[in-house]
């Protein structure tokens, strides 16, 4: 059964994140509900080599194209209250918000529903579904540990872009692809980014015994 997944981009840094994550989803056949808020446009314009023309059909083009994801995105407005991430009746199996900007976050952990990004959110709190929250802020405020508080609270997973660096990382790559491999975990999906814990220096900590 293919699984159906839905990604939101907000206007958080590190939207590398998000694009390798994309990437993997198509590639193990996953059907995306691709949702971009226009923050984070600006963000992959800034961040990336990757620069979306303005029109909302094109950047879904070049999306699709990037993620070699032809039939298998399909990018939602914000304002499309008529798609499967809207109601608990057609509702994606998972959802992953990265990165997830403080505002997002925010509205998510009060439940608003103010535009798809926070409706498809509300969907999987209500719904008892996987919710994984991806904020890459710091240093964190108060209201922004409230806020992660609130949504886990909710049923939300909340997986701050945090690497880690027992793998050696040999370059930014590496580092996203260990966050990436994180998310993918707790989609219950398959990954081979990288290696798990103890795959690799489980025999070298055992000899030092």
């Amino acid at each position: 059964m293919t699984a159906r997944i839905a990604l939101a981009m907000t206007g958080g840094s590190g939207v590398q994140y998000a694009l390798k994550l994309l990437k993997v989803l198509v590639a193990e056949g996953c059907h995306v509900y691709l949702m971009m808020s226009d923050a984070a446009k600006v963000v992959i314009n800034t961040e990336t080599d990757l620069q979306l023309p303005e029109s909302f059909e094109d950047t879904a083009t070049a999306l699709s194209a990037y993620a070699i994801g032809s039939g298998r995105i399909e990018m939602l407005g914000k304002t499309d209250w008529f798609s499967a991430p809207a109601s608990g009746s057609h509702a994606p199996d998972a959802m992953v918000v990265v990165p997830a900007s403080g505002g997002t976050l925010s509205a998510i952990a009060i439940g608003a529903s103010n535009n798809l990004i926070e409706r498809a959110a509300d969907v999987m709190l209500k719904e008892r579904k996987p919710l994984i929250l991806v904020p890459r802020e710091t240093p964190l405020s108060k209201i922004h540990l409230k806020n992660m508080l609130a949504a886990t609270d909710a049923g939300a997973i909340v997986m701050p872009a945090s690497p880690g660096f027992y793998n050696n990382p040999q370059s930014i790559e590496d580092l996203v692809d260990f966050m990436v491999a994180r998310i993918l975990d707790h989609l219950s999906l398959p990954q081979s980014l990288q290696p798990k814990w103890g795959d690799h220096c489980g025999a070298a900590s055992s000899s030092k015994e």
